[in-house]
């Protein structure tokens, strides 16, 4: 351990004792501003998708405080409008960066089905907010993308084993095909690191209703997981899991998705009994 890592630890102590209550909801205010991205991007790709004007092209949408950037390729100028109107008009979307080429080779091969292109958004939505509710990825710059339900993950980690960790989160959603980790690893100071996710930790003031419905959420999206005889209750950031599952692994890995959900503080899961 570098000797100057427990004088960072106990200057980010010091500066967490010091928190006002308005910077204890900063951190849940970001971490919402991050889902209603997703969502937001997710509304996009189905406009898309519905538009016989545009869902013949691979259009690739990303979100940023209000901000659509916009990339891809389309046949003429007029659909390359067309996308940016139909960006704006998304609830939330202010500004849009509309990065389209105009190109004849736009349409490869034969353009997937909408039916396909609204299940690629919902699972693209699904991924990203899994990442987000997640306590080890959500400070990860991490984009998620979804063809015909192969998920490719671009951005950066911080370590090996969190870009590992993005890859099981999204291979263990259900409708995942295969996932296409293409993470880089960041070469930042992790002592640095370290006491920046301490102090975001601290800050952060979720409620015990909002973590109920992110544990109840991820049960659902996991495919290796039988959620229907599962009761989620959470007290004071304590998670407490009562019902039945079909095994001893599904206990386990009921509890560790629990566990690392942002703000759980704990997971009480004597109460969840394994069907025999």
């Amino acid at each position: 351990m570098p000797p100057f890592k427990p004088l960072l630890l106990a200057a980010g102590t010091a500066l967490m004792l010091g928190l006002t209550p308005l910077a204890s909801h900063a951190a849940e205010g970001q971490l919402s501003a991050q889902l209603d991205a997703a969502r937001q991007e997710g509304s996009i790709w189905t406009a898309f998708a519905l538009n016989r004007h545009l869902n013949p092209f691979k259009l690739d949408i990303d979100v940023e405080d209000g901000s659509a950037t916009l990339s891809g390729k389309v046949e003429n100028d007029v659909q390359k409008e067309l996308a940016e109107q139909v960006a704006l008009s998304t609830d939330g979307i202010d500004s849009v960066d509309n990065r389209i080429e105009v190109s004849s080779d736009a349409v490869e091969g034969d353009p997937p089905s909408i039916v396909q292109r609204l299940e690629d958004a919902s699972l693209a939505a699904t991924v990203k907010s899994k990442l987000l509710w997640n306590s080890n990825t959500r400070g990860l710059d991490i984009q998620v993308k979804s063809e015909t339900g192969n998920i490719t993950l671009s951005g950066h980690a911080q370590t090996p084993a969190a870009k590992e960790l993005a890859g099981q989160l999204a291979a263990n959603t259900d409708g995942v095909r295969e996932v296409f980790n293409h993470l880089s690893i960041s070469t930042a100071d992790s002592s640095s690191s370290e006491v920046q996710t301490t102090l975001d930790e601290a800050r952060e003031d979720i409620s015990d209703s909002w973590i109920t419905s992110k544990v109840k959420a991820s049960f659902l999206y996991s495919r290796n997981l039988d959620a229907l005889n599962i009761s989620v209750n959470t007290d004071d950031g304590l998670v407490h899991l009562r019902g039945s599952v079909l095994s001893s692994a599904e206990k386990r890995l009921a509890v560790e998705i629990a566990r690392n959900i942002r703000g759980v503080r704990g997971v009480d899961a004597d109460a969840l009994r394994i069907s025999s």
